[in-house]
């Protein structure tokens, strides 16, 4: 992406920033301090670990990027020291009452407050604690470095200075730094192409240490995630996360359906053992980069959460707002109240699906009072942008899918597809009466609610195709939507022969 704005595929991606950051967070938090696991084993989450955490909730990795992306959101410069201040004022008063806090952090952040509570003290604390230790390169600078990516987009000069500044608060060893702007320039370049390059940002390190990170990135890829004994040490932080990575791009690099690298990447990440949220976590940026948000998987989208009280919407968020300079779009998105859709036409259309009537399949205005014959919706699964007001329960999961044939606009789209009908199935089996919706019930609401019938009520697909377009006197699915729902459901054993 060369132009100043951001194209809605780079805003998926960036998007994809925070939310792949929080996930692997989220994923790893109960598995920390543990063993490796096998390869084959089951990685959910699954919340406890050492510090009780709730399924879903993120711990001090994604806390601490939180500030940054806060900053980052409202278009300021990561360089300023005005900004550090404020970066640094918020991890003092987050650690005062955090129950995950890494050492040295915790002792830096401590020493800090008691100078002033200033940038200045921040680093004469992490200085004096090198000084004082020799010991200063613990992963905790490189786990929340992702925003700094998504502030300074149009700037790898930029990126890169901030990226060592926003380290130097609480890591003072060079390989701290150096490990944060390698890591910062791969997720700008994962944003801007969605390519996965770890070595993009070498140039933007001092000449004399090149070589070595040039080493320690190939004998990352030689190996797996598990051989990274020490990866509480900041470099085998990074090489635990660039070999989960690796291992999963070569996987999948010829036959799996986009984006389904992003899950195998950090589910290896996880299964490396150790520190795993803070791997997880590092993996999770650069993977949410090139893969997007719409390669998150919404079962995670709904769970995911954490200090200081926000969810997945709030990151999206933060990653759009950043990624635009702190502007919201031409639509006021994300930061409208109520998404304008009045010049689209009708965009009312509510009718049970017909081979469920506890799925209603509708518009988005339809969001307001969705109920037929009495049946409250509890659960929602939104196909268009939304904004702030209308989210409207708590079961909410809203798909990045946007209505246009052009194959870079949906890059998982099979993927999306999919998750999206089993987002469907997922309430339902909780026993939840589901709203789903685009903006006009014309394209995506019906292709979603065929697939659903095709993948978990039994339809033939060319049978749930046919009379869920006839249930919605509007639907008009695009035929790239209607050939994806073909595809996924012939390739689930769903066609007409098997039925």
């Amino acid at each position: 992406m060369t132009s100043s704005t951001p194209t809605p595929v780079s805003i998926d991606r960036a998007a994809g920033v925070l939310l792949g950051l929080a996930s692997g967070d989220a994923l790893g938090a109960g598995y920390e301090f543990g063993p490796p696991l096998p390869d084959d084993a089951p990685v959910s989450m699954i919340g406890g670990g050492s510090f009780g955490w709730a399924p879903g909730e993120w711990t001090d990795d994604t806390a601490m990027a939180v500030p940054i992306a806060q900053v980052a959101a409202r278009g300021a410069d990561l360089r300023d020291e005005a900004v550090h201040d404020e970066i640094a004022a918020a991890w003092i008063d987050w650690a005062r009452t955090a129950a995950d806090v890494g050492l040295q952090t915790r002792a830096v952040l401590a020493e800090a407050e008691r100078l002033g509570g200033t940038a200045a003290a921040a680093r004469d604390a992490a200085r004096s604690l090198h000084e004082r230790t020799g010991k200063s390169a613990g992963n905790g600078s490189l786990m929340r470095t992702a925003p700094v990516a998504l502030a300074h987009l149009r700037d790898a000069d930029a990126a890169a200075e901030a990226a060592r500044a926003l380290s130097a608060l609480t890591h003072w060893d060079d390989d701290a730094g150096d490990a944060c702007v390698l890591w910062t320039l791969a997720i700008r370049h994962a944003v801007l192409t969605g390519e996965l390059d770890a070595r993009t940002g070498l140039d933007a390190l001092p000449a004399e240490r090149r070589g070595r990170w040039v080493a320690l990135l190939e004998h990352a890829e030689q190996r797996e995630p598990r051989d990274f004994e020490h990866n509480g040490w900041v470099v085998e932080a990074l090489q635990g996360a660039w070999s989960s990575i690796h291992r999963a791009t070569d996987a999948h690099a010829e036959t799996a359906t986009p984006g389904a690298g992003l899950v195998d990447g950090l589910e290896r990440a996880v299964r490396g053992g150790r520190d795993t949220d803070t791997v997880a976590a590092i993996a999770g940026g650069l993977l949410g980069a090139a893969h997007g948000a719409s390669a998150v998987p919404s079962a995670w989208r709904l769970l995911v959460h954490g200090h200081p009280g926000l969810r997945a919407p709030d990151l999206v968020e933060l990653a759009a707002l950043a990624a635009r300079g702190g502007r919201p779009d031409g639509s006021g998105w994300p930061t409208v109240e109520r998404m304008d859709y009045s010049s689209w036409g009708s965009t009312r259309a509510l009718t049970a699906h017909p081979h469920d009537d506890r799925v209603l399949l509708g518009a988005v205005d339809d969001l307001d009072e969705a109920q037929i014959d009495g049946a409250e919706v509890d659960a929602v699964v939104s196909l268009c942008r939304i904004g702030r007001a209308q989210r409207r329960a708590a079961d909410h999961v809203e798909v990045w899918l946007i209505d246009d044939p052009k194959p870079e606009l949906n890059r998982n789209l099979d993927l999306v597809l999919r998750d999206a009908a089993d987002a469907v199935a997922a309430f339902r089996a909780e026993g939840k009466t589901v709203l789903l919706h685009c903006v006009q019930a014309q394209s995506r609401t019906p292709s979603v609610a065929a697939l659903y019938a095709a993948l978990h009520r039994g339809v033939p697909v060319e049978r749930a195709l046919a009379e869920v377009v006839e249930a919605l006197p509007a639907a008009d699915p695009q035929p790239f939507l209607v050939d994806a729902v073909r595809r996924i459901a012939m390739a689930d054993g769903r066609d007409e022969a098997s039925a």
